[in-house]
């Protein structure tokens, strides 16, 4: 497995873990007065930090793991990921179609945000699988 794929499942697989952690966080501190009146802001800020700061150190350990391989770059490797951030985008441009009409109709704060950050994750998701598929069945 290239140091390349590598990376597309460490994506992956930080995006669906934190993306849980915070839904589950957010279902265990839910009020009595429902989803919408949630303390949100801090657990998504946390989410997202989390997010980037696990990507790094993944990827951090997984270079280290194979210097020689975190190198190495190739045709093929750029190809893969410029098909997989097309998709990514414009998964992230559709999907960001729903929290842009959430705000039109003037919905509540929460689910303005949380939309956006479940369009964040699904483009990561999207990416990712798209890179995978590309380095499992060649490209």
């Amino acid at each position: 497995m290239s140091h390349q794929e590598k990376r597309a499942w460490i994506y992956a697989v930080v995006a669906v873990v934190v993306y849980a952690g915070y839904v589950i966080a957010l279902l265990l501190r839910m009020p009595a007065a429902g989803l919408t009146a949630a303390h949100y802001v801090t657990p998504l800020l946390v989410a997202v930090g989390a997010s980037v700061v696990l990507n790094i150190a993944a990827v951090t350990v997984a270079a280290g793991a194979a210097p020689k391989d975190a190198q190495a770059l190739d045709e093929r490797d750029r190809a893969i990921g410029r098909l997989g951030e097309y998709v990514g985008f414009y998964v992230m441009s559709i999907a960001a179609l729903v929290p842009l009409v959430l705000a039109l109709r003037e919905a509540p704060y929460f689910w303005i945000a949380n939309s956006l950050y479940l369009a964040f994750v699904l483009a990561a998701l999207a990416s990712a699988a798209v890179k995978i598929v590309a380095y499992r069945r060649g490209m």
